[in-house]
């Protein structure tokens, strides 16, 4: 009799939900957002859970429940994105615009993603080269026949480290030992000498430069300079010069901070996305902007008219409406 008497009770409790009643209305609807981030031991993966932290304190009042998944980085969250997997992602100023355009030779070559959506930028993001003492690797050029570590396919940085090697005229195939494996595994192949150098775009200090400077092996930061990347950031909008602060990393042996170039991170969506869902997003993280500020100190340098720049996709209507409403735009 119990066993019957429960189980007519789970079938009237299916029953409302096919009329549309919810837990505690049966719970308002709950709407599941997934964040793509990158390696862990980047900016990204700690960005996308101060943001989804942020929007899950209010989940009573929007209704909306976000998770955080590390993934391959720009490139992979774009993808996924457009593929409807993820609902959001942090993707480098560089990869929004190539995907968005179609740029020639990237991967969207001919293939604009044209839903694709930004909602904010980020932090800056530096292309930073590092590698052991004892590799006497000093400049860009010195990296030929080394073993160079030049980011896992699917990131931004994979990328930027080709552009790098372009432009000063070194060809990765030939010139000399490319690994293509995740920033996480390079420093402690570098430490271990299996490794001469690795390239990985990032907000310092990086949780990757931190463990890579603080081993055994001494490790120097190397500039990216000269003739060949100044044609290069001149000739690409969405680069900018940039530095490595080497007081961020009392291990490396660099005694002043290291001239590269660089982009920003920057917060993407799909147009299906809903303009709830990004409004939602986008306004705590402008109203709790000071907080948002002290999780990272990759942040220190944010502001909020700074956090429109760097945008090459259109604004989702959804971050628009809030940008309007405080006056940014």
């Amino acid at each position: 009799m119990k066993k019957l008497f429960m189980l007519t009770v789970a079938v009237l409790f299916g029953f409302s939900l096919m009329l549309g009643a919810t837990p505690g209305d049966v719970q308002a609807k709950t709407q599941f957002v997934t964040i793509g981030t990158g390696g862990i031991t980047g900016v990204y993966y700690p960005t996308g859970g101060a943001i989804a932290k942020m929007i899950n304190a209010k989940r009573k009042e929007y209704g909306i429940r976000a998770t955080v998944e590390s993934t391959g980085g720009s490139a992979f969250n774009v993808n996924a994105i457009m593929a409807g997997d993820l609902e959001f992602g942090v993707v480098q100023s560089d990869r929004q615009y190539q995907a968005f355009f179609g740029e020639e030779g990237s991967e969207w070559a001919g293939n604009p993603q044209k839903d694709l959506r930004a909602v904010f930028s980020i932090h800056p993001e530096s292309v930073t080269l590092a590698a052991s003492v004892d590799s006497g690797i000093k400049t860009v050029m010195d990296l030929k026949g080394k073993r160079v570590n030049l980011g896992n396919p699917g990131s931004g940085h994979l990328q930027n480290s080709k552009d790098t090697l372009a432009a000063v005229g070194i060809d990765p195939e030939n010139d000399l030992k490319a690994e293509y494996i995740k920033a996480a595994e390079a420093p402690g192949l570098l430490q271990d000498g299996r490794l001469d150098a690795f390239f990985y775009t990032v907000g310092h200090p990086s949780g990757a430069f931190k463990e890579a400077t603080a081993g055994k092996t001494k490790v120097v930061f190397v500039a990216i300079e000269g003739p060949g990347i100044d044609e290069l950031v001149k000739s690409n909008s969405y680069y900018a010069k940039s530095f490595v602060p080497v007081d961020q990393y009392p291990g490396a042996v660099n005694d002043a901070n290291v001239p590269t170039f660089g982009v920003k991170a920057t917060f993407c969506t799909s147009s299906k996305v809903s303009d709830e869902v990004v409004y939602a997003i986008t306004k705590e993280v402008f109203e709790n902007f000071d907080n948002f500020k002290k999780l990272h100190p990759a942040y220190a340098v944010l502001t909020k008219e700074g956090m429109l720049e760097g945008l090459s996709a259109p604004i989702h209507p959804g971050a628009m409406k809030y940008f309007k409403e405080a006056g940014l735009q």
